[in-house]
């Protein structure tokens, strides 16, 4: 049976479900992110580790002025709201990804809660915000030659966001696209990825459950074969 140390999630299709129901895009954002809380929830009683959440990627900056800080916003409200209960659940909270066009406040907000959350130790929630792949892997490597040494994929992993944390054994995107979208393409070489055509606010704990069922079924051979 295999273990899962680290699930990766594609939070996709919250526009689209709040079109479907004739409500603005960013209702489907603010309904989208009541599920946050009880995932998070359901992966630490399944002893999952690691939790890295698709939040906004360095492509999402194309949208609306609007929804862009409508976004911001509702990352700002995530954290001032839930921090206590993280850090009684002992939820760790880390960021990934580019603060350069953050604002000074959001950045302090994200600061803060990575530090009250620290000490917490039964599962680390990473929030993969403005977070291009494609970049992290860039700057990896600028790092590495900066430090004049030779360049080898551990000298690479050091030096990415994702540096003290294991690949993801399972990538989930919602939404019915199927493509990786600029997301963690380093860390998943080997990892075992379901699409779903169910969009974000729709997910639930039972298909949480139903695809870890699934993926503990698979034959895992890492690029070998069996006699």
């Amino acid at each position: 049976m295999n273990k899962i140390n680290h699930v990766a999630i594609i939070m996709d299709g919250n526009g689209r479900w709040a079109l479907k129901k004739n409500k603005p895009r960013n209702f489907g954002h603010q309904e989208g992110l009541k599920n946050i809380s009880s995932l998070i929830e359901f992966a630490k009683k399944n002893k999952i580790k690691f939790l890295t959440l698709f939040v906004f990627s360095l492509d999402n900056w194309k949208r609306s002025k609007k929804e862009v800080n409508f976004l911001f916003n509702l990352l700002e409200k995530f954290l001032d709201k839930n921090i206590e209960e993280l850090i009684k659940k002992k939820i760790k909270i880390k960021s990934i990804g580019e603060r350069k066009k953050l604002s000074k406040k959001l950045i302090n907000k994200i600061k803060k809660v990575e530090k009250l959350s620290s000490i917490n130790y039964d599962i680390t929630v990473n929030l993969a915000f403005n977070y291009s792949s494609k970049t992290e892997i860039i700057e990896s490597f600028k790092k590495s030659i900066k430090q004049k040494v030779k360049i080898t994929k551990d000298i690479v992993k050091k030096n990415l966001y994702t540096k003290n944390i294991p690949d993801p054994e399972l990538l989930i995107r919602t939404g019915g696209q199927n493509r990786l979208s600029d997301f963690m393409l380093w860390q998943m070489s080997y990892t075992e990825i379901f699409f779903l055509k169910k969009l974000w606010p729709d997910f639930n704990k039972n298909d949480f459950k139903k695809i870890l069922q699934e993926y503990k079924k698979i034959k895992r051979n890492f690029g070998s074969i069996d006699d």
